[in-house]
């Protein structure tokens, strides 16, 4: 199991099936190509990972996304599978539920799960990433590059080309198995996607996002309870936050870039603040506020779909380089790391065999991480909007009570999400289900409803009485069946 001692791993080899250590090269040490470096370094073979940046470990200003990550159970179990889940929890932030801010700064807890009490963990990315290098780091097997970054790549034959950004030198290196976990903007992928008939598709949606932060209070405390993800919804955008170990929150405005070129100065920016977060104001600091919102520009936000996800024997991509999403599920990271599970119980199921490791892993994975693609965009609607109507707390409602009464039978869909290692897209089909099972009952009800009331009182109620019930019935119908 991996520790923070100086302890050295020994090469262990994948037991029971047949195998030969193979040479990986991952390109790209971000969360998703450290985990998976740790865990074919664990089964014997020889992994090179290659990460474009300086070590994130000793980088006085660290270059990316810094959006707070959310773990959960599938992420939790990648983790666990190479001993480090516990750190990392110990490490980690319990959010229960969402607290949601209105206009006058009223503030709602909307539980995650009222039953079983699970949660989700607020984890910072970098210490997150240092983590799992350090702890890569101790194996014999696993070789740590940084400054190289992938120029050329010929998959089929498993050669590749890198190039150091700072001094341009470039080194040329073969393996018998490339992985590309370098992000969605992914030099690996870029290399597939010029082959014939490959799917690919990439959707920027209309709205960016931007960090700002909120210190702790005068006396060191968190600013807001600590254990919600909180979240100030306004229909057509939305502000959340997360909690940070040091007591400072990362708070994460999404809105249209429309809406963020209209805020040219700080009176614009206040005005809009006043309006919208009015409690938002003083928990950042007026002065904090107008010099972290002008600091840098808005990023996009971008979803990738493609199939498949490995080309011939020598070449897969994983991760965000697979299936990049927007960031309103919680799911990218979670979704990665399940990458490397899935990875990982192929390579114990065939050994080194790559000619069924790779094409199983695409068969498997791709329906999956579209899934997630399609439902990490419905949440940004829910998020922002849905989580104020009462349609959303009326189907949550139910939703709880019938986990209570048949907890192995009706699993709430963000409880399959989170908290559950249930197929993404068996998720949504069980969502579907329960749609389709709520649709009948209702539609019988409001059936008996109107026909008890047309046997026992037609001399005393009139037609359009009985429409006005009909009209009745159908609305709640519709508030309890979200689109996604």
């Amino acid at each position: 199991m991996a520790t923070d001692s100086g302890y050295k791993y020994k090469r262990t080899n994948t037991n029971g099936s047949a195998q030969r250590p193979l040479d990986v090269a991952i390109v790209g040490g971000g969360l998703v190509g450290s985990l998976l470096a740790l865990h074919l370094g664990k089964k014997g073979h020889e992994v090179n990972l290659y990460e474009y940046r300086e070590d994130i470990r000793t980088a006085e200003l660290v270059i990316g996304r810094s959006i707070n990550l959310a773990l959960s159970a599938r992420g939790r179990r990648a983790l666990a599978d190479v001993g480090l889940e516990e750190a990392l929890l110990g490490h980690g932030i319990p959010m229960a539920g969402r607290m949601l801010h209105d206009l006058n700064g009223k503030r709602k807890v909307v539980p995650y799960d009222a039953n079983t009490k699970q949660c989700i963990y607020s984890v910072g990315r970098k210490h997150l990433n240092e983590v799992l290098l350090n702890a890569a780091e101790k194996y014999p097997n696993i070789h740590l590059h940084f400054n190289h970054k992938l120029v050329s790549a010929n998959l089929d034959e498993g050669q590749f080309a890198m190039v150091d950004p700072v001094t341009k030198e470039t080194k040329s290196a073969q393996a018998d198995l490339i992985v590309g976990c370098d992000g969605a903007y992914s030099a690996v992928r870029k290399e597939i996607v010029k082959r014939p008939r490959y799917d690919f598709s990439q959707t920027y949606i209309e709205h960016g996002y931007l960090e700002l932060c909120i210190p702790p209070t005068a006396t060191g405390e968190f600013a807001m309870p600590h254990n919600y993800l909180h979240i100030w919804p306004r229909g057509k955008f939305m502000m959340i936050a997360l909690p940070n170990q040091d007591r400072t929150w990362t708070v994460t405005l999404f809105m249209p870039f429309t809406n963020f070129h209209s805020i040219t100065d700080a009176d614009a920016l206040l005005d809009f603040f006043r309006q919208y977060f009015p409690d938002a104001i003083d928990l950042i600091g007026r002065e904090r506020l107008i010099k972290d919102f002008f600091k840098i520009k808005p990023q996009p936000l971008v979803m990738i779909k493609c199939r498949p996800y490995h080309v011939g024997t020598k070449a897969l991509i994983v991760g965000d380089a697979a299936h990049a999403m927007v960031p309103f599920y919680g799911q990218g990271m979670n979704a990665g790391f399940e990458d490397c599970s899935v990875l990982t119980e192929l390579f114990g199921k065939y050994g080194s065999d790559l000619e069924r490791i790779l094409p199983e892993f695409s068969e498997r994975r791709w329906e999956d991480a579209h899934a997630i693609c399609d439902l990490a965009m419905y949440n940004y609607i829910e998020m922002r909007d849905l989580v104020t109507k009462r349609s959303y707390l009326l189907r949550k409602k139910l939703d709880e009570l019938l986990f209570w009464m048949m907890p192995n039978t009706w699993v709430p869909l963000y409880n399959s999400v989170s908290f559950s290692h249930m197929r993404y897209s068996k998720c949504i089909a069980n969502r579907a289900w329960q749609d389709q099972i709520l649709t009948r009952v209702l539609y019988g009800v409001s059936f008996a409803a109107v026909a008890t009331i047309a046997t026992l009182g037609y001399r005393h109620v009139t037609v359009s009485a009985l429409e006005r019930l009909s009209t009745s019935v159908l609305s709640t119908l519709k508030l309890l069946k979200p689109s996604y």
